[in-house]
């Protein structure tokens, strides 16, 4: 297993994660999974011994079931395991069970320790963002946080590139402690995130998790074009994320994981997990499954190496359009283009 540092911090965390929106599976989070206790301490068995240093959760994952189904399996820590959660969601019906308030980061926080049975939480990270909370409220409650020695590290999760540099700027401007990462959706399939918030990465040195590094199970291999979605997917059950905006675009990509994945004798799925883990900025991949088997193919992606002729295919048949301003840039700026700029720009640039 390798070991990346996240962000400019010091903290050093495992290329895979492992992720817990399967535990639990209450409410609308049936769809995703059911993993019962039993089944939470064996998952966690595996990961932790294949080298996996860092879970990550949310309080709103099954309505706090996932944070339980984790405290309850690891009554005490894992030596190095570290553990991430979040907060934003709504956790209740009154008008401030939600948000990034004050009130309700701190009151979401604690409940989050009560429900892992752990005195700290290495990673609490904003699950969202929220636009009516000032930002000066929200980085205040999370240097508080810090500062209380509830929490370790802060980072944020869906937010834009304005709203990341806002915050940022917030949090220097009043001697707040910054984000160190922030965790994001970006797949063969969806990489919107290379405009802004991998080269913000670059910028700000914030490190990358990536969240559904296979796109909700589309890029697993089991789907494939003119085929019914497989009985026990997350797509078969009626989860709808992520969006699938071009379906021709989706298979074509499909088409040559699967093909790759056969030249080297493995599933779509490691290729998929391979090719980012060799993308700028990522620093590690939250993997989830609903069973073991999942996990362990999941694991085994950090063996694989692609070759550049293979990533230069995967590349091609997933590359987004340069939006604007950004093909403007690449024709009129090329020579003033720094590392940050470069992660989006470079491969369009000629010569």
């Amino acid at each position: 297993m390798e070991y990346r540092q996240l962000g400019r911090s010091g903290l050093k965390v495992s290329v895979l994660t492992m992720g817990t929106m399967t535990f639990g599976g209450k409410g609308p989070f049936a769809k995703v999974g059911d993993v019962s206790l039993n089944e939470a301490r064996r998952l966690i068995d595996i990961v932790a011994d294949a080298g996996v240093n860092l879970i990550d959760t949310a309080n709103i994952y099954s309505g706090g079931r996932s944070e339980e189904l984790i405290g309850e399996a690891m009554p005490t820590r894992k030596p190095g395991m570290l553990i991430a959660t979040k907060a934003r969601f709504p956790m209740g019906d009154g008008p401030n069970d939600r948000g990034s308030s004050r009130w309700h980061l701190i009151r979401e926080c604690e409940a989050s320790l009560k429900r892992l049975r752990t005195d700290v939480i290495d990673l609490y990270q904003l699950h969202q963002w929220d636009g009516l909370t000032p930002l000066e409220e929200t980085m205040e409650a999370l240097d508080a946080l810090v500062r209380s020695g509830k929490v370790r590290y802060v980072g944020c999760s869906n937010f834009s590139g304005w709203h990341i540099m806002k915050a940022m700027e917030v949090a220097r401007r009043d001697g707040r402690i910054p984000f160190v990462s922030e965790q994001i959706h970006y797949t063969l399939q969806a990489r919107e995130a290379e405009y802004e918030l991998l080269p913000i990465a670059v910028d700000q040195g914030l490190g990358v998790l990536v969240w559904s590094p296979l796109a909700g199970g589309l890029l697993s291999g089991k789907h494939r074009r003119n085929k019914a979605a497989p009985a026990g997917t997350r797509q078969f059950s009626g989860w709808t994320e992520p969006p699938v905006r071009d379906e021709n675009a989706l298979w074509a990509i499909v088409d040559e994981l699967v093909a790759i994945g056969e030249a080297h004798g493995v599933s779509g799925a490691q290729i998929a997990l391979a090719w980012l883990l060799g993308r700028p900025t990522v620093t590690t991949l939250v993997i989830g499954g609903r069973n073991e088997a999942q996990f362990r193919d999941n694991l085994a992606c950090v063996d694989v190496k692609l070759t550049e002729e293979e990533r230069a295919r995967l590349d091609k048949v997933s590359q987004p359009p340069l939006i604007y301003p950004y093909w403007h840039q690449s024709n009129t700026a090329s020579e003033r283009l720094n590392d940050a700029d470069l992660v989006l720009h470079k491969p369009h640039l000629k010569g």
